[in-house]
């Protein structure tokens, strides 16, 4: 994370997170979320929300858990189409108190790790978001010339056409004995 300040930013100080779930609401500005769809190179983001419970695990890590709610707009990878979508992701992170080691556990929630006894939530979710996007976003009906193809609809590779056995032009001279 670069020392700019986040576009999206929702600091919550470590001590207002206890042990009993605390939940909260979210919700990304219009200022905030067109900085957000400058950042990530998209035509608009046109709301941005999460809905999150918060708790102090034991050890001090914070755990989030909740839903992402977002409705983007990008440009269709084919005609550059406005392609309006919806995005609805579960949120499970791990907020790590300074000086905490990361687990290797690639099952277990992401896990940020934490300065100056915040959590920036914001852009914790703005992270979570770009990972949500659809990378090849296509508008209804946009197809590609026949040759040419762009992620899942790639089609597989053509197999190359048999080469001629070397032999097969020996057996031809072969004589009869």
């Amino acid at each position: 994370m670069s020392d700019a300040a986040p576009e999206f930013s929702r600091p919550f100080p470590w001590g207002t997170i206890g042990k009993q779930e605390r939940r909260e609401e979210v919700q990304a500005t219009p200022k905030e979320c067109a900085a957000l769809a400058a950042r990530f190179g998209i035509l608009a983001i046109e709301a941005l929300s999460a809905s999150l419970r918060l708790r102090q695990e034991s050890g001090g890590a914070v755990r989030v858990r909740g839903r992402l709610a977002a409705t983007v707009v990008q440009p269709c990878v084919v005609t550059l189409e406005p392609v309006r979508q919806t995005v609805d992701e579960a949120v499970d992170l791990r907020f790590l108190p300074p000086g905490a080691e990361m687990d290797e556990d690639p099952e277990g929630p992401d896990e940020i790790p934490t300065e100056n006894d915040v959590l920036e939530l914001g852009e914790a979710l703005a992270e979570q978001l770009s990972l949500a996007l659809d990378p090849y976003p296509r508008a209804p009906g946009a197809s590609l010339e026949e040759g040419f193809s762009v992620g899942d609809d790639e089609p597989a590779p053509e197999s190359p056409a048999p080469r001629p056995n070397p032999f097969a032009v020996l057996k031809g001279l072969k004589r009869d004995n």
